[in-house]
């Protein structure tokens, strides 16, 4: 299923947020890959991480759930001693530390599958 921009009322929103993840969510292709990053702050790991995935930046969408917000305390009771935790496209992929080899493989499979069905 592709989801577009202009489809999503959330992301239409987005697109006039001031938020750079609003802006960059609509500016970005619609089949990109979202990776997302379960962090707090500080979060030196994290840093790490975001530095491993530097290289392939172009290729997906980094969005960022900082779990000690209010509103994040599901994820807050689940990763609370796991951080950095990451899910592909909402699914779990790896915690602690980036596993470049996982995390390319997985990429270039969902990038295969979006080429497939374009």
């Amino acid at each position: 299923m592709t989801l577009l921009c202009f489809l999503s009322r959330a992301l239409q929103l987005a697109r006039h947020s001031s938020s750079p993840l609003g802006r960059q969510l609509c500016s970005a292709s619609a089949n990109k890959p979202v990776l997302t990053l379960f962090t707090k702050k500080p979060c030196p790991l994290c840093d790490e991480a975001k530095e491993a995935l530097e290289p392939y930046k172009r290729r997906f969408i980094l969005q960022e759930v900082d779990i000690t917000l209010p509103e994040n305390s599901a994820w807050y009771e689940k990763y609370k001693y796991d951080i950095p935790v990451f899910h592909l496209n909402g699914k779990f992929l790896m915690k602690h530390q980036v596993d470049i080899q996982k995390f390319e493989d997985q990429l270039m499979k969902l990038e295969s599958q979006n080429d497939g069905n374009q």
